[in-house]
């Protein structure tokens, strides 16, 4: 059984590389690393979850210029790889 893994994209990538139906977003405590997901799973509410928890600690002035979730990378792939199963 094969795990699907989210798209990961180098930090020095432009949002041109960006496809249509996903968005970009930078995971991490300390160190981030840029993910693109689909734009379906800003309907679920886990994902809406980790989007409080990135509201508390940025606000809407996010360091990377893009949305910044502060959760450790493994948790976010676990998280990521629910969604896809529903």
């Amino acid at each position: 059984m094969a795990i699907r893994m989210p798209r990961i994209i180098k930090k020095s990538s432009t949002t041109g590389d960006v496809p249509k139906g996903q968005f970009a977003v930078y995971v991490g405590e300390k160190q981030t690393k840029r993910f693109v997901i689909p734009i379906s799973f800003l309907s679920q509410p886990l994902f809406q979850d980790l989007l409080s928890q990135a509201e508390e600690e940025f606000g809407f002035d996010h360091p990377m210029g893009g949305v910044t979730i502060p959760c450790r990378e493994d948790v976010f792939i676990d998280i990521t790889y629910r969604l896809r199963r529903i």
